[in-house]
């Protein structure tokens, strides 16, 4: 038996081209020297899954992968939702412990530092990734809010309005100035309704509320310019892929925030690299941390977008890997799309759990070497099940893996080591700086103003008109004006009784 799975195992696990070691394979939890596990680079861009129970070591997979596509020039880029990824900018320490998994193993261990760029969309440390409301676009920023079919429509001409109107939608307060514009400025509505038709005042209210909704997550920070160009995600330093982290400790309790930046950044990506087809080398690996995320709480348009970019993404040359607690966590419709699937230990203390573990196992190949609705309870940490796609694209036999350890720090660095390294950025400086230009918000402000002061000025002539009297008032209500208007009132009453034939009595 033995020699059939090291024959097996060492037969599918060969590639003719590069490749990236996570370990070795273990049998009747037994770590076997001669049975490499490895991925093929090429086949990152098939996407992958890390999933596992809290504490069973999902942290270090996911570092072990990032420094190996590292080592090869490829950059990745690393969602950090605990905030435990940033040591990877520093060397990692021997230890005892590594030094006899490496025995077992029979592989040398080596520590080394990997190029890290810090981002952040919020307020922690880092070089500053933003979007305009522009960039984002009426469909998708819809999709985002959660609008109807009604409501996305009226975006799209809010949109076009814009367009027309030379009017830059850059951050959410330049799209809440436009709403009111249209809605409570005469002005502006008669402009909308006669090029546009009119539109119900309740669905433009619903619209703002969404809006205020986004921004009470705090998605005013991350709408505004400098937009960040993914391009910048493809760093290499003296050969190595820059590994770029985007701080995201302070989202945890604003996934709506989070699912909104991880779609717009995908979305980007796409629209804005080339086609690349089946190279041997990916351009870029995404690694999102705590994906449920992402998946709990976006509605069914929302999902729908995320199947559809991690269907198309690949050929770009991107890989996106996901992880979670239990594969459930994952849409059936992105699952079927993860080529790589490492898989930590799942504990069945309730029948919820179990049911999970039943299910977990099914997404998996068969084997007749290990039991594995039993042994995916009892890995140890730095055990996992893995399996993958050679370099044909056929699924690799599931093997239970003894993984090799990270190179870099498996802790974070301190506030004075996260200084040093924003302070080597190559990127801080061009995101820096917030770009304060006239926008949206500030046209129409001043359009408003105008308005206000017409229609003060309009108001203020008439009040006046109607306040000051005339010259003909003016001199009837003189001494002299009052005098005549006696003579001639006597005058007159003379005359009339003289034409009666009658006499005034004195």
């Amino acid at each position: 038996m033995k020699e059939k799975f090291i024959q097996e195992t060492t037969t599918r696990y060969n590639y003719k081209g590069e490749k990236l070691v996570l370990g070795k394979a273990m049998l009747d939890k037994q770590v076997i020297p001669e049975a490499e596990i490895s991925i093929p680079l090429k086949m990152i861009n098939r996407h992958g899954l890390i999933a596992g129970a809290t504490g069973t070591g999902k942290t270090k997979s996911l570092q072990i992968l990032a420094e190996q596509l590292s080592m090869q020039g490829v950059p990745s880029l690393m969602m950090d939702i605990k905030g435990d990824l940033s040591g990877l900018a520093a060397e990692g320490e021997n230890n005892d412990k590594i030094l006899e998994r490496h025995q077992l193993l029979n592989i040398p261990y080596q520590t080394k530092a990997f190029p890290v760029e810090l981002l952040t969309i919020s307020d922690e440390k880092g070089v500053k990734m933003r979007s305009t409301v522009t960039e984002f676009g009426p469909i998708l920023f819809s999709k985002i809010l959660g609008l109807n079919d009604t409501q996305q429509s009226i975006m799209s001409i809010v949109f076009k309005y814009c367009d027309d109107k030379a009017l830059p939608l850059v951050d959410l307060k330049d799209l809440r100035k436009v709403l009111q514009y249209v809605s409570e400025d005469p002005k502006g509505k008669a402009e909308l309704n006669e090029n546009y038709g009119a539109i119900a005042p309740s669905s433009l209210g619903a619209i703002l509320r969404s809006i205020v909704a986004l921004e009470q997550q705090g998605a005013d920070k991350f709408f505004g310019e400098p937009s960040f160009d993914p391009q910048d995600l493809l760093q290499t330093r003296d050969g190595l892929g820059v590994i770029n982290i985007v701080r995201l400790v302070d989202l945890q309790s604003k996934p709506n925030l989070f699912s909104t930046f991880m779609l717009s950044l995908l979305a980007e990506i796409y629209n804005t690299f080339p086609e690349e087809g089946d190279s041997d080398k990916p351009k870029l690996a995404i690694f999102i941390d705590e994906a449920h995320l992402v998946f709990n709480e976006a509605s069914k348009v929302l999902l729908s977008q995320i199947e559809t970019v991690i269907k198309l993404i690949r050929s770009k040359g991107v890989g996106v890997f996901f992880i979670t607690q239990i594969p459930g966590d994952v849409p059936e419709a992105v699952l079927s799309q993860l080529g790589l699937k490492i898989q930590h230990a799942l504990r069945g203390f309730t029948a919820k759990d179990k049911k999970e573990i039943s299910k977990a196992v099914e997404n998996y190949p068969t084997t007749e070497f290990y039991k594995a609705e039993n042994l995916i309870q009892e890995l140890g940490i730095g055990e996992t099940f893995i399996t993958a796609l050679d370099e044909k694209g056929i699924p690799t036999p599931l093997v239970h893996t003894y993984m090799v350890a990270p190179m870099s720090r498996m802790d974070i660095l301190s506030d004075s080591e996260i200084d040093d390294v924003i302070s080597n950025s190559a990127l801080y400086e061009t995101y820096s700086q917030d770009v304060d230009k006239e926008t949206a918000y500030e046209m129409l402000s001043k359009n408003l103003q105008q308005n206000q002061e017409t229609s003060s000025t309009q108001s203020t002539t008439t009040r006046k008109e109607k306040e000051e009297p005339s010259m003909l008032e003016s001199m009837m209500n003189s001494s002299a004006g009052k005098q005549l208007q006696r003579s001639i009132v006597r005058e007159g009453t003379n005359f009339l009784f003289g034409m009666l034939g009658l006499k005034k009595r004195r």
